[in-house]
Formats: structure tokens, sequence, C-alpha cells
């Protein structure tokens, strides 16, 4: 690994680290295997503990941003869960790859996961929004040599992607806000 590449990824842990104070978080090493290792060469997924501030677990990327970042500028991902599971470490490593392999995700773009979030979930994409539930102070985190913004990976159902399709974004996140959806319960309703 590159110093620089390991100086951006032990900067995203420092920044989630120091926002996350008083919660346990666990540096996961995920290797994609040989092929796509030349579209992401590390990745780690931090997996944070309830704690503070929050009651439940998040899972956030590193190495996305030294793996495509331009002139300093990039994205990490965020995913909140009711739960520590392995699944969710796999999924955060699609996300990555995804992004990283020529998706280039941004903020209001979604993705499918290609199965529920869990077994049982109508949830079955993810869309890239805000970090709502943790703050501009998780969202922007300082790089040497830039900075990346951590994105919230929200799951979401097929329809309410089909209802933002026609509506637009903001109109979907306020149907979310109107249903005071709890974003980490799989099994909850779709809003649409």
């Amino acid at each position: 690994m590159s110093d620089a590449r390991l100086l951006a990824m032990q900067a995203v842990e420092a920044h989630v680290r120091a926002f996350f104070e008083g919660h346990s978080v666990e540096v996961v090493v995920r290797d994609l295997g040989p092929e796509r290792r030349q579209v992401l060469p590390e990745l780690w997924v931090l997996v944070v503990g309830p704690g503070p501030r929050s009651d439940s677990w998040a899972y956030v990327t590193a190495g996305c941003w030294a793996a495509v970042e331009k002139d300093g500028h990039g994205l990490e991902f965020v995913m909140t869960a009711h739960v520590r599971d392995q699944h969710f470490i796999e999924l955060m490593a699609m996300i990555a790859y995804y992004h990283c392999g020529g998706h280039q995700l941004d903020l209001e773009h979604s993705m499918p996961m290609g199965e529920p979030w869990v077994p049982g979930s109508d949830c079955n994409h993810l869309l890239v929004s805000l970090p709502y539930l943790h703050g501009p102070d998780l969202e922007h985190c300082p790089l040497p040599g830039g900075h990346a913004r951590i994105l919230w990976t929200l799951p979401v159902t097929a329809a309410e992607i089909e209802f933002r399709s026609h509506q637009g974004h903001e109109a979907l996140e306020q149907l979310f806000d109107e249903a005071e959806v709890i974003p980490t319960d799989p099994f909850r309703a779709s809003v649409v």
C-alpha cells in the first residue's frame, strides 16, 4: 500500500474514532480479491458499535477516497444498522467496489443491492443521502491533501426508488420525514 493511501485511510479512521468517541470501533480489512484489487487496492470497513452518539451500529468505508479521489476530494460511505453482522461488512465492500469500479456514486444517486437488505426486508436498493443520523461533523472528513465527504447509504424499497425517479429526491426525503421512518428498521413499510 502506498504511503499516501495509508495516510488517507488512517485519517478516515481517526475521524470516525473521534466522531464516535465512547463507541467501540473495529477495523475490518476487506480484500476484494485479485481482479477487484486493481480497482480498489485496499478497503477497510470501520465497524462502530452502539454508544453515546447512537444506539445503532455504523459501518464506514475507508479506501474509496484513496482509490478515486479527484483534486483531493472524494467520498466514503456510512450505513447504519440495527445489529453487527458480517453481511453489512460485505455490503459496504460491494458499495465501495461499485463506486470505485466506474459508477461513481454521489449524493442523490442509488444502486440496486440485488437482494433484500436482510432476509424478509422489502429494502433492496440503496439511496445515497446526507448522513442525517450523524450530521455534518461526520460528513466532512479532512484528509492529507484534501477531504472526504462521508455519505449515507440508506436501504430503500424499489417502490421508493421508482417514486424518486418521478417526483425527485427531496419529495422522497419529505415522505421519509412525514412517515417518521426508522432507517435502521429492515422491516419498515415502504413510504409509497
